[in-house]
């Protein structure tokens, strides 16, 4: 009896189906030819398929060269066990109908292992280099990333939520942001939902919000970017820093065991290597660290009030070797380098109650306590010479009693750039807005 076709199959599902028509739909992804014999693969939402051809037939014209990749198709054939094939097995007796033909060649070729085109080019056909299926690797991990967030939080009680991105006064002192104008009046982008998110801490006592921000930072590196995803969390009734460190350190280690377990392909694909996030994150406090780099590379940088890139990438060096960790938390940044709500270290004065991951070298999270008193926000803001009247709604908060209580911000774009190893930012994220680039 000739085999049935089935209904339409993913290109994932392929395999189950030997000695079955299936249908796939999809895109033509690419053609190689092989003497007299021609292999058509058709990639779909989740992969790819490889369909033989000896005789032209239907195919006839992708292979004679008439339809070009990406052209639309709807492929139908036996599956056929074939050790040789990607995913062992293919497609024979393929028959197949266009459904959106793609007749001129495209502006990046997608249809190699590798994309061979230049930065700038690469983003600006973003539209398509993404179809590629390592890059779409990156992003589907990214959802992952934000799935296992979502899922690990939700389970710890938190509860979701969205903040404006219209703001009426900047979150940091008013540096660095984008300005818009707002029926008249001046209003900006958030640089982040630091401040709602403490606001609801009052309200849910545990939130976490995912959502894009914006940086109006005249950076040109390869780890920054103008608007990007930041995976936030704020909580109540925490001891210091350390908690929140704790929580930390527990939600990496779950989006981790995430996509280990359910993006096992993608992982490959984009060329990712998951770190193991020990059971506790070494720390080493900021002025120690600042030691340490004189110990080990004769760097004096003691009194800085931050950490340079270089910085960060011997600390994450030593962490490595001392500790066998690829994070290292870096605790008590000097209070001059925080914001203003940061709650100050009551051990060390000068110091705050505040922490930087670094991940392999590079600084992934920063977070720590926030006061919580009303008294100490109008002392912090007197010492900045900062009137309280813009921040008059946050304020308001901390007269009608808020926890002690503080968060963190991951951004998601740099977590992906650090996972696979991608030499810039802007390969980890979909549309990336820089200082030069509006579109696509």
């Amino acid at each position: 009896m000739e085999p049935q076709i089935t209904q339409r199959i993913r290109s994932t599902e392929i395999s189950a189906y030997v000695g079955q028509r299936v249908e796939l739909q999809g895109w033509l992804h690419a053609v190689r030819r092989l003497g007299r014999v021609t292999f058509v693969i058709v990639r779909d939402g989740w992969g790819t398929a490889q369909a033989v051809v000896e005789e032209a037939g239907q195919l006839a014209p992708i292979v004679d060269g008439e339809l070009q990749p990406e052209s639309v198709i709807r492929l139908s054939g036996l599956v056929v066990a074939a050790p040789q094939a990607p995913g062992g097995v293919e497609l024979h007796q393929p028959a197949m109908e266009i459904i959106t033909p793609v007749t001129e060649p495209l502006p990046v070729l997608i249809g190699k292992k590798e994309i061979k085109a230049s930065l700038a080019t690469q983003l600006d056909h973003a539209v398509v280099v993404n179809r590629h299926p390592a890059r779409r690797a990156v992003h589907r991990l990214g959802a992952g990333v934000m799935a296992a967030f979502r899922e690990h939080l939700n389970g710890r009680g938190f509860t979701e939520i969205q903040t404006p991105k219209l703001v009426a006064s900047a979150t940091e002192s008013g540096a660095n942001v984008f300005a818009v104008d707002y029926f008249g009046q001046k209003a900006f982008l958030a640089q982040s939902p630091q401040f709602y998110k403490q606001i609801m801490v009052g309200v849910f006592e545990r939130v976490y919000e995912v959502a894009p921000v914006f940086r109006a930072e005249p950076h040109d590196t390869t780890r920054h970017i103008n608007e990007y995803v930041s995976l936030d969390v704020e909580l109540g009734f925490i001891e210091n820093h350390f908690t929140v460190m704790a929580v930390l350190r527990d939600v990496l280690a779950h989006i981790f065991t995430s996509l280990s377990e359910r993006y096992p392909a993608e992982l490959e694909l984009a060329g990712a290597q998951l770190p193991h996030a020990p059971a506790t994150i070494p720390h080493i406090h900021f002025a120690e660290a600042q030691e340490l780099i004189l110990k080990l590379h004769g760097v004096d940088v003691r009194g800085e009030p931050d950490l340079s890139p270089q910085d960060e990438r011997w600390l994450g060096a030593w962490a490595l070797a001392e500790h066998g960790s690829d994070f290292l938390f870096v605790v008590g940044y000097p209070m001059a380098k925080r914001p203003f709500y940061t709650h100050p270290d009551p051990t060390r004065p000068g110091y705050s109650n505040s922490f930087d991951l670094l991940f392999r070298g590079t600084e992934l999270v920063t977070g720590g306590q926030r006061l919580h008193r009303y008294a100490d926000y109008q002392a912090a803001l007197a010492a900045r010479g900062l009137a309280e009247e813009p921040f008059a709604t946050y304020l308001e908060t901390f007269r009608y009693g808020m926890p002690p209580h503080g968060g963190f911000a991951i951004g998601a774009e740099r977590l992906l750039m650090q996972l696979t190893g991608a030499p810039n930012l802007r390969l980890t994220t979909l549309f990336p807005r820089d200082l030069n680039r509006l579109t696509p």
